[in-house]
């Protein structure tokens, strides 16, 4: 892809032309070094347009039906006169480093709306499954006008925590009888979540589902005892059925309002932040993956590394030598 002309893209996007805000993404997503300075005086100019949009995460168990609940509360949200737009982050392919999951596929009523935009964003292998561009995605729905932004993660180890630094409201999805009301305290779940929602709440499950929701609210009021903090709300729903989706979408704009929007620039300043170490340290990634110096130590260091003639500890401090002696 060459470079593109970027005033002419954010006239598009200004526009919300579908083909300006994809091209967009995708120069966002890219790692060459001519895209990257492009997709920094691309952000610089939309920056401005950006940051009025409701950003929610949505994470949850496998199985727990994750695109059909997107898919359910996109649709309530278009049919409330909402522009939506709909990053789902997929695993990437080893291979070719593309998304693998298709989630266009997933949400076939949601993907032809013309007020709902879709874009299965590749991990790329990143921690957790978030990719890297996904908040500078996010500031290009905004400057095309959705006003709310839906984060879907894989649901892989951080990728939770991950992507609850990137939104307003995080929401994790759940089932009955998976026992992770227990499981979810482990992992600090409970403690990033801000609504919770029991879903497959349908035909013969709606029971447990229920009790699921009544063990769970237990457990957060535990967790949040003596404290003046928001507590999530336990919710139950049924993406097939799509019932209690709009309850859902209440409690997360309740929690908004309980922020204040004092307490939201504040939330979303302490995540510019965060975010701005996170690009300093994959940019120095970058540096150190392409540095010639460093070229021409990896491959004594690795041979010495598998042949347990030299620690880690001391490989590293050579790869950063090797690093520093640019200078």
């Amino acid at each position: 892809m060459a470079v593109p002309d970027v005033a002419a893209l954010v006239s598009g996007i200004r526009d919300g032309q579908r083909a300006a805000i994809s091209r967009a993404i995708t120069l966002v997503e890219s790692r060459r070094p001519d895209h990257r300075a492009a997709a920094r005086e691309l952000l610089a100019e939309l920056a401005p347009l950006a940051g009025g949009a409701v950003r929610v995460g949505i994470s949850g168990v496998p199985g727990v039906g994750k695109s059909t609940f997107v898919e359910a509360l996109g649709m309530h949200l278009v049919k409330n006169d909402h522009r939506v737009g709909v990053l789902a982050v997929d695993p990437s392919s080893v291979r070719t480093g593309g998304s693998v999951l298709g989630d266009k596929t997933r949400m076939a009523s949601l993907a032809v709306q013309p007020d709902a935009y879709i874009r299965p964003s590749p991990s790329a292998g990143t921690l957790g499954g978030v990719a890297r561009a996904t908040s500078q995605a996010m500031t290009v729905l905004e400057a095309a006008g959705f006003d709310v932004v839906l984060v879907e993660t894989v649901g892989v180890g951080q990728s939770e925590v991950t992507v609850s630094g990137m939104v307003d409201t995080f929401l994790f999805l759940t089932i009955a009888r998976t026992g992770d009301q227990l499981q979810g305290i482990k992992k600090g779940i409970l403690e990033i979540s801000d609504v919770l929602a029991v879903n497959k709440a349908d035909g013969e499950r709606v029971l447990e589902a229920e009790t699921t929701s009544k063990d769970l609210a237990g457990a957060l009021r535990l967790v949040y005892a003596g404290t003046n903090s928001w507590v999530p709300p336990v919710l139950t729903c049924s993406a097939l059925e799509n019932t209690g989706i709009d309850t859902v979408w209440s409690r997360i704009i309740r929690h908004r309002e309980f922020m204040g929007s004092q307490g939201l620039k504040e939330k979303r300043a302490q995540q510019q932040l965060d975010f701005t170490w996170a690009l300093v340290r994959d940019e120095l990634d970058q540096r150190l993956q392409t540095d010639p110096r460093v070229k021409a130590v990896r491959a004594e260091v690795r041979a010495a590394i598998l042949d347990g003639t030299m620690p880690a500890a001391t490989a590293a401090d050579e790869i950063l030598a090797a690093y520093d002696s640019r200078d």
